[in-house]
């Protein structure tokens, strides 16, 4: 059984929803990224998303677009990050870590080399954020033989016939893109689930939302809308910016999957 598939069976025996925690690896600098990696599972998160510093992150709005800028600034490559995740997975053995990366970055040293390096180095998948779904059948192969998770994309606007290939391909989890437009804070807890219903006709993996995950009342709307966990990203990376404590706003977000935290 994959972390993932423990993760989700665990939670659900205790009637919680999972909560990821997405960092820029690098950001501000190696030294600091290890240790908001510690930091967040520390305050609560049951997994754990990274972002490898790209120059033209176009799912990316600014906060996680700048948060790239300051890694690449730092010097941090794509090798310092292979080698963070791995010294993560000697410190977290059971925590779920996943990359998300774009094919540039996969790519320049090749598919073979790129999912080798990131299952060596101790990920459990891989969600490339600009691979088409119509593309990704000879990516997901790859990733899954070497022990990768293929993490696909699904939004309100997918086609029926594109919803398929994401259920098909995909393990892990699904990343469901609930809001239009880039990732980012939102004021609003709304969420288009028009895609759920298809997703889980087709058994897809377990939906995870995405996308303007800022607050506990983004959680719970999200959990009671049907998805099984969050993902909050840019609401994360501007406090690491901002040098606000990352535990208290994790473990306030953690909190909103048990459903026993205040009302915000």
């Amino acid at each position: 059984m994959s972390r993932y598939a423990r993760m989700f069976e665990h939670l659900a025996s205790r009637g919680e929803g999972a909560f990821g925690a997405f960092l820029m690896l690098g950001d501000p600098d190696a030294e600091t990224s290890a240790e908001l990696l510690d930091a967040v599972v520390e305050a609560g998160a049951d997994m754990v998303e990274v972002g490898i510093p790209f120059s033209d992150p176009v799912a990316d709005g600014p906060v996680i677009q700048a948060a790239a800028q300051r890694a690449l600034a730092a010097g941090v490559r794509t090798a310092e990050c292979f080698e963070m995740i791995a010294s993560f997975r000697r410190r977290h053995p059971q925590v779920p870590l996943g990359v998300l990366t774009y094919s540039n970055l996969v790519m320049a040293p090749g598919r073979e080399a790129f999912f080798g390096r990131a299952a060596d180095a101790g990920a459990d998948s891989l969600l490339v954020a600009d691979l088409p779904a119509f593309e990704a059948e000879p990516w997901a192969v790859e990733m899954r033989a070497v022990g990768l998770d293929p993490v696909l994309i699904a939004a309100a606007n997918t086609p029926p016939e594109t919803l398929r290939t994401v259920a098909r391909l995909g393990s892990g989890y699904t990343y469901c893109v609930t809001r239009a437009g880039i990732t980012g804070n939102h004021a609003a807890a709304e969420f288009d689930t028009s895609m759920l219903t298809a997703l889980q006709e087709l058994r897809a993996p377990p939906p995870v939302f995405g996308f303007g995950i800022s607050t506990p009342a983004h959680v719970r709307a999200a959990l009671a809308a049907g998805a099984s966990g969050v993902i909050s990203g840019s609401a994360i990376v501007s406090a690491v910016a901002e040098g606000r404590d990352v535990g208290v706003l994790i473990a306030s977000l953690k909190s909103a999957t048990r459903n026993d935290s205040a009302p915000s």
